[in-house]
């Protein structure tokens, strides 16, 4: 795997009381990667990322991993609020929603599957929980890597999970089981028994990345099967990388 050095003046230090434990993807949503790469190393842009993917599969490696880049923003995942210092954020080069949201080609994938299996290695990650979307850690604000990129093909390679229904996934939910079922993923969505915005965000937020082919943010029957099979894998993964229960919390 070879890696080009594009050095980014946008980042600081970790903090050191918490744990590296994420891989946060996104896309870049501009209409060239080179533009995206200029933009990344801005220093009036205070934006950055620890490596860049280009559609043909060139890797650019834009901060060293020991320091916090600057790519989550206000987010959260699993009670984890400090994402930059407990992730490495990776930017997939796509013009985005905005300006012609297409398909990520086949070696812009190949490469980014080997870039994750590398960190995830070296740094002894959770290969099933660390992969995430931007959507998945601030679905207020973000839809990115977005519906086309190909988690589930990810998945069958070990990077991330896919969840497979059973019979008894399928079944009528309350609001307040579907956000305790979002909880459970992760995804930051308080326990008040309405569905609320802020659900809403974090069940469309869900079907980006586990239901691409149902866009609705409503909890029709497809996807609270898949929430709850989705539980079902995570909780004794979970129970393993956090013996304790929770996740280490970050301010």
């Amino acid at each position: 795997m070879s890696v080009i050095s594009r050095s980014s003046p946008n980042f600081d230090e970790r903090d050191p009381a918490v744990p590296l434990q994420f891989i946060i993807l996104h896309y870049t949503d501009m209409l060239t990667g080179e533009a995206a790469l200029e933009l990344l190393c801005d220093p009036a842009a205070k934006v950055s990322a620890h490596y860049m993917v280009e559609e043909d599969g060139q890797i650019f490696q834009l901060v060293d991993e020991r320091k916090r880049a600057w790519h989550a923003g206000q987010s959260s995942w699993r009670g984890v609020t400090n994402i930059n210092s407990a992730s490495i954020g990776i930017e997939l080069a796509n013009p985005g929603h905005r300006n012609g949201y297409r398909p990520f080609p086949a070696l812009q994938i190949t490469a980014l599957k080997a870039l994750m299996k590398d960190i995830i290695a070296r740094h002894n990650l959770s290969a099933e929980l660390a992969p995430l979307g931007h959507s998945d850690i601030a679905p207020s604000r973000k839809e990115d890597p977005g519906e086309l990129f190909p988690w589930r093909e990810l998945a069958q390679e070990g990077l991330g999970l896919w969840p497979e229904t059973r019979a008894e996934d399928y079944g009528h939910a309350e609001d307040g089981d579907i956000q305790q079922l979002l909880r459970a993923i992760g995804y930051d969505c308080p326990e008040t028994g309405t569905y609320d915005r802020v659900t809403r965000a974090a069940l469309l937020a869900f079907q980006r990345h586990y239901e691409p082919e149902n866009l609705t943010g409503t909890p029709e029957q497809e996807t609270v099967a898949r929430l709850r099979a989705l539980v079902r894998l995570i909780q004794p993964i979970s129970a393993k990388v956090h013996p304790s229960g929770l996740p280490p919390q970050a301010a």
